[in-house]
């Protein structure tokens, strides 16, 4: 499999409707047992969160965040969010929180940032943004999480790829991961990712989000919602049915590790 070659200086690649994706996932969620509400809006837009309760009861019962489409020209992530809904492999015992766009005007617009051009994705720390501090709000009133995954993709990259955060040295999901998407999407085996070492896809960033300037979505999950975490990078210059197969396989991997679904 081949990279398109469409890609130059940004992401050339296919582009989605992202509310009619948001219609549909509205109108599918309930009847898999899920229960939505609104945390914010952005333009047009009401920014959708999901819950869904443990189909069957255990206490305690892991808790699981899933988010997606924080940049505008990462159209694989609100949609493997949609697949996930109907394909429903959530653990029975789990209680899970989705949130399957966190930027929808950006999909409107083709671009990373906000209508106004800011990087949700690095505005964490500081959350200038109305749509940012809506999110924050929302997290604040949520308990703590087992585990994190951020859905992503990367327009540079030759495969998928993933960061891992897991400072307690928890049990890693990362290489199951991996070789879940590779079934489907070929992996980045590069040494060097995004500036940082990388080996067979996966880069384990030795961070202290306390000195860096700029928070990703990520550095506010590890620092006050989840001990252990995972963005998942996508490759945007592979076909966008690839991508969105990437990112359902890789959670579905992440997923298996907390029982059956």
């Amino acid at each position: 499999m081949e990279r398109l070659g469409k890609n130059h200086g940004g992401y050339r690649g296919e582009t989605i409707d992202i509310g009619a994706v948001l219609l549909e996932i509205e109108a599918t969620a309930p009847p898999h047992g899920w229960i939505s509400e609104k945390f914010g809006r952005q333009g047009e837009f009401d920014l959708p969160a999901f819950r869904r309760p443990p189909a069957r009861t255990a206490h305690p019962a892991p808790r699981i965040y899933l988010s997606a489409g924080i940049h505008g020209d990462e159209p694989a992530g609100p949609l493997a969010a949609l697949k996930l809904i109907q394909e429903d492999p959530w653990p029975e015992n789990a209680e899970i929180r989705l949130l399957p766009c966190l930027n929808p005007t950006g999909f409107t617009l083709n671009q990373r940032g906000n209508p106004d051009g800011l990087d949700l994705n690095r505005d964490y720390l500081s959350a200038k943004s109305a749509e940012v501090r809506a999110h924050i709000a929302w997290l604040e009133r949520q308990p703590r999480f087992d585990l994190y995954l951020c859905l992503h993709e990367d327009w540079e990259s030759h495969g998928f790829y993933l960061y891992e955060q897991n400072p307690d040295g928890k049990p890693s999901l990362a290489e199951k991961v991996i070789a879940a998407v590779q079934q489907v999407c070929p992996i980045d085996r590069s040494e060097i990712i995004e500036d940082r070492p990388a080996q067979d896809g996966i880069i384990r960033p030795n961070l202290d989000p306390r000195k860096r300037p700029q928070w990703p979505e990520a550095f506010y999950l590890i620092m006050h919602k989840a001990r252990q975490g995972y963005t998942l990078e996508a490759p945007s210059d592979f076909p966008l049915a690839i991508r969105v197969d990437a990112l359902v396989a890789g959670v579905r991997a992440a997923l298996k590790f907390f029982g059956p679904a």
